[in-house]
């Protein structure tokens, strides 16, 4: 999300939006925390966290909502190289796969599901003979089988040690021994097949309860002391890929490769601490009283990754104050603050000058004994109240407003320990909202407690559903087997698709995985839009900015009089500049002749805010409730036209984006359109826009508007 503030129209939640958790809906978020986390990000700019929820850890199942992204890469002996990935295994392309299977290899939860629904039948058929004939595998054992129609040559089916959901010593014991034979059976016939790469998950670590860290410590253990010893000689492997879909196993796996592979202490870089993969203007580091950087973990790593010269000027500063500035020499930010939290009692706040991004991390949570509530509390509350205490953030929050919210909780794993909570009362179980304003944050509570009393039945109307390709159709076909119906369908341009089913419980799931699937969709449309945007203006893409605009503003003040005629009251007006969108604009002003744009209006839902600030106006985003002029991109010239063209259904907020928008000369338009229609004979010269009547206006390409604001409203 871009978004920017100024004065006192700051409207930030920081206090969350809780919704009590009961029954199936409690089910479905034991299942799919995760990923609902994900949508309500996507969607609605909401960061989830829960309080007692006892996750069914079924880390192995592959997310449809996961793109293939490498995190660290180890070289062992024999020159195989070992690499830890976040992705999706059903898809990954390598020799052979690690199924994390049963001994009776019945391919019915978790992973081993994933991979054989989406392999087909021949995975199960070959698995039922294999177990025909010889029996069940043993816990430790493995056997390989074919891999149907999945992107790899053959899975390697192997049976870990399932546990008890709270194992004891001694039961853990008696599993390490087990995890470490079924991992070195699987090195023995990936060896055996002569195969020469492997996508390993944490096998254990879902369904069968095998605590995550140590699974990942046995795992990677295990790995290198097979290619230390004679076993591993004749082998023709080339890399071993530990592959999961989800961000706790993916950092566990990462963690203990840097402190097994490496020969080193356990690293937890700052980036693995905050969730952060991309450069930052400010980190912040909480240093000890004394100065000394190699004391405490965060800023031992950011000494090592700095280098000594950082202590250097750290020393010659003075101490007179609760932030020393260094430069960042090799970390990947221009500066670093280091702060000074001596007492829990007396909880400071930073200051910021003018940058664009700032890094946290979790403050005061380890040897200075603050827990992680109390941490996340007192952080978000002094960014909270520094937005409220200055004047024009613009500078510090765009491109990444909501950024400083979501790095703080990112801090903290989304449950939260039970000993950090006071008294042996376990917390009721409940999720907590937070987004940037009152608005984003309702519309996600709207969406989220619909979605629990849907009563059998969910219809999600998407456009960009008509982006489906033969994989999300195959995944709508897996659904259907479980028990769902679904139904796509299309009425008056707008792509929908019904999800019934006798289960309520299956109903919403499915429909999270659908939702899954079209967020996927959107941000892939976002990316190519982005690599579109700067192939045609060579690399000179800018980020955009969103500002929202002081209420006494006389902009606020003249949308305010057009607005509150219509019986609707305006409760944010965001200005939108986006220079990039600004120069292919100005190109299609003279591309058309047209030196004078109309300003004219769109209503769109809520998720597609940031989409259109982002990469401009497309149809998808904006269906007219018929589409009677033709399928392109709609605008109305007054605000009572938007609402006729858009037309309400039951929506708490409407959001309107004012633009300017070059009609040049237009025709009247008509049902089914894709361009505008030929001017003459010559069929290559088009009109540019066509119209319904003196209110609608449609265009066939995004680049003739340009978005101005973004304004949001209630009915009066």
């Amino acid at each position: 999300m871009y978004a920017g503030t100024c004065a006192n129209s700051v409207n930030v939640i920081w206090h969350p939006v809780n919704i009590p958790l009961h029954g199936y809906s409690l089910n479905i978020v034991k299942r799919r925390g995760h990923g609902l986390s994900d949508i309500l990000s996507c969607k609605f700019g909401c960061v989830a966290t829960f309080e007692g929820v006892d996750f069914e850890r079924d880390r192995s199942i592959a997310s449809l909502t996961v793109a293939p992204e490498k995190r660290c890469a180890f070289s062992l002996p024999m020159g195989v190289q070992v690499s830890v990935w976040k992705a999706d295994l059903t898809k990954f392309k390598v020799d052979a796969v690690v199924n994390a299977a049963n001994s009776h290899l019945q391919h019915c939860g978790g992973l081993a599901q994933a991979l054989s629904e989406a392999g087909g039948p021949r995975i199960q058929k070959e698995c039922d003979d294999y177990v025909n004939k010889h029996g069940k595998l043993e816990t430790g054992d493995a056997m390989i089988s074919g891999a149907g129609t999945l992107q790899c040559n053959k899975i390697i089916h192997a049976v870990g040690p399932d546990l008890s959901k709270y194992p004891t010593k001694s039961e853990m014991s008696q599993a390490k021994s087990l995890l470490e034979k079924a991992i070195k059976s699987i090195l023995n016939k990936v060896k055996e097949n002569n195969l020469k790469t492997v996508a390993i998950p944490a096998i254990s670590s879902g369904l069968f309860h095998y605590p995550l860290p140590e699974c990942a410590d046995t795992i990677v253990s295990t790995v290198k002391r097979y290619y230390q010893s004679s076993s591993s000689k004749g082998h023709h492997l080339k890399e071993i890929f530990f592959v999961n879909h989800d961000e706790p196993t993916v950092k566990e796996m990462e963690r203990a490769c840097h402190q097994i592979l490496a020969n080193q202490k356990p690293i937890m870089t700052y980036s693995q601490a905050t969730g952060i993969c991309t450069p930052t203007d400010i980190i912040v580091n909480t240093a000890s009283p004394d100065g000394n950087l190699s004391s405490g973990r965060i800023s031992g790593v950011l000494l090592q990754k700095a280098g000594d010269r950082m202590q250097k000027e750290m020393d010659k500063a003075p101490k007179n104050g609760e932030v020393i500035t260094t430069k960042s020499y090799r970390l990947p930010c221009k500066e670093v603050y280091h702060t000074f939290c001596i007492d829990k009692r007396q909880p400071k706040a930073n200051e910021v000058h003018r940058h664009k991004s700032i890094a946290f991390p979790a403050i005061g949570t380890g040897a200075l004994g603050f827990t992680k509530p109390e941490s996340a509390r007192i952080m978000l509350d002094a960014v909270a109240l520094f937005a409220r205490s200055y004047y024009d953030l613009t500078n510090l929050v765009s491109p990444c407003y909501n950024f400083l919210a979501t790095v703080i909780l990112l801090s903290f794993p989304l449950e939260m320990p039970r000993d950090d909570f006071h008294g042996s009362r376990a917390p009721s179980p409940q999720m907590s909202l937070i987004g940037l304003s009152e608005e984003s944050t309702r519309e996600a509570e709207k969406w989220l407690t619909d979605l629990f009393q849907s009563s059998g039945t969910v219809t999600i109307c998407n456009n960009f559903i008509q982006h489906f390709s033969e994989e999300e159709y195959w995944q709508l076909t897996r659904l259907h087997k479980r028990g769902v119906s679904i139904e796509e369908f299309l009425a008056k341009g707008h792509a929908c698709i019904n999800i019934s089913g006798d289960s309520r419980e299956d109903v919403v799931m499915a429909a999270l995985q659908v939702e899954a699937m079209l967020c996927t969709i959107q941000k892939k449309f976002v990316s190519e839009e982005e690599s579109e945007l700067q192939t045609l203006t060579a690399n000179k893409v800018s980020f955009p900015k969103r500002t929202v605009l002081d209420y006494s503003s006389q902009e606020f003040s003249d949308r305010q009089s057009v607005f509150k005629s219509h019986g609707l009251r305006i409760l944010k007006v965001e200005k939108v500049e986006n220079s990039t969108l600004e120069l292919l604009f100005d190109l299609k002003k003279k591309q058309l002749g047209c030196s004078t744009p109309q300003r004219m209006f769109q209503r769109i839902p809520a998720q597609f805010c940031d989409m259109v600030s982002q990469v401009g106006f497309h149809a998808e985003c904006a269906p007219p409730e018929d589409p009677a002029y033709g399928d392109g991109i709609y605008f109305t010239s007054t605000v009572m036209a938007a609402m006729k063209t858009w037309k309400e259904r039951n929506e708490e907020y409407l959001y309107f984006v004012e633009a300017e928008v070059l009609t040049g000369d237009s025709c009247p338009g008509k049902p089914g359109l894709i361009l505008p229609p030929a001017k003459g004979k010559d069929p290559h010269i088009l009109y540019d826009s066509v119209t319904g009547g003196t209110d609608v206006t449609v265009i066939f390409s995004g680049y003739q508007a340009l978005p101005r604001y973004i304004i949001t409203c209630k009915r009066r």
